[in-house]
């Protein structure tokens, strides 16, 4: 007899894929009497570097002390502006602020989520100084496009590249069409070193300023030669130093980041597959020409669907499945209604926030926890539920 009351097995959001060979790096990091600032570091960035096609990779604490460290490099002044997505996670925009300027809200697009270019041009004023574009859920963004009107107007780029590990446009690697890229390697993201980032760019001088920014505005004196001891200090700097434990757990995790995408597109296909014909749900456009990582499995609830995006989440939280929502839009937040401006109507991230809610996606989700998902999301439309009975 079926036991109706039986403990639902848990489906999470996400899993990390740490394997015993990651294991077995960080302990063996751990026997070396060098454990922060050391050589694991040095060659977590060289190969870093080399992943995605940029002179130079500075590994820092996590992607936020990326972003800061990226716009500390541009000598922001106070009322500088900066344009970022209204539609991102609240370390893009308080980066701008931690550096003194104000961010300008940009829209997305109502289709695959990413900022709005015609947002952007709206946004831009004597003031602008930067654009910070986010490839948000791994799919790039119209970076070629944003890259022109930059130079149209004598602005930088910063990249933020959180969710973008392997992401390419035309064979080029995202965060290498801007002045730098930032990345994070948290948890959640297509590979991890547990908490910590990297910022890639081509700029030599760029590169050394991050480096001595980084570790607390420390330079070689110029009696370094007769006293390696002697350093100067010309300028305020961070303790933004990433350990050697987390940058061999990197060197290793880098080792499979191409299968890993790999095997998250396949998820992710599947998911397309199998949710294409449920009316009231939007599923990601996967490129045929740009590799995406896939980082997030984002579908949009119509109205069509029957039931609301809220209702939704407590369904699924409901029958143990664990969703999430990306993003809660900054222009929501307290902060931002107070320190940020917007030249633009933001119509399209005030609509999708109501409307999007992430799926379980991780490299090694099973078929039998996607189809768990995807039974809720059938039985949950009342139409679709009627169509699948028959």
């Amino acid at each position: 007899m079926k036991n109706n009351n039986a403990k639902l097995r848990k489906i999470p959001f996400f899993v990390p894929n740490i394997d015993n060979s990651d294991k077995k790096a960080v302990l063996e990091s751990l026997n070396q009497p060098i454990l922060t600032n050391g050589p694991n570091l040095q060659k977590f960035e060289k190969v870093f570097a080399k992943f995605t096609g940029a002179k130079y990779a500075i590994g820092v604490t996590n992607a936020t002390a990326a972003l800061i460290l990226s716009l500390n490099t541009l000598g922001l002044k106070k009322n500088d502006e900066v344009i970022v997505p209204d539609e991102t996670f609240v370390a893009t925009a308080n980066a701008v602020l931690l550096n003194g300027a104000i961010p300008v809200l940009a829209d997305i697009e109502d289709v695959g989520y990413n900022v709005s270019v015609e947002s952007i041009e709206k946004s831009i004023t004597k003031k602008t100084k930067a654009i910070m574009p986010v490839h948000i859920a791994g799919k790039a963004c119209d970076i070629i496009k944003i890259r022109k009107l930059a130079r149209d107007h004598d602005l930088k780029i910063i990249e933020d590249c959180a969710h973008a590990i392997g992401t390419k446009i035309n064979g080029k690697h995202v965060g290498t069409f801007g002045e730098l890229g930032c990345f994070s390697f948290y948890p959640t993201k297509n590979m991890t070193t547990i908490e910590g980032g990297m910022i890639i760019t081509n700029s030599k001088k760029l590169a050394t300023k991050i480096t001595t920014y980084r570790n607390h505005g420390f330079i070689a004196s110029k009696k370094f030669n007769s006293k390696p001891w002697s350093y100067d200090v010309e300028l305020p700097g961070y303790n933004f130093r990433l350990d050697e434990i987390r940058s061999a757990l990197g060197i290793n995790q880098l080792k499979r980041i191409k299968k890993l995408n790999i095997l998250r597109k396949k998820a992710c296909q599947y998911y397309n597959l199998k949710l294409k014909s449920i009316d009231g749900i939007d599923t990601p456009i996967l490129s045929k020409f740009n590799d995406d990582v896939n980082h997030l499995y984002m579908i949009r609830i119509k109205k069509e669907y029957g039931i609301t995006r809220d209702e939704l989440f407590r369904k699924f939280m409901k029958s143990n499945i664990q969703t999430s929502l990306h993003y809660t839009p900054l222009h929501e937040f307290t902060l931002f209604k107070k320190s940020a401006k917007k030249y633009v109507s933001l119509k399209n991230s005030k609509k999708l926030y109501n409307e999007l809610i992430s799926l379980p996606m991780y490299p090694y989700i099973s078929k039998k926890e996607q189809n768990t998902v995807i039974n809720c999301l059938i039985s949950n439309s009342v139409k679709n539920k009627v169509n699948h009975e028959k």
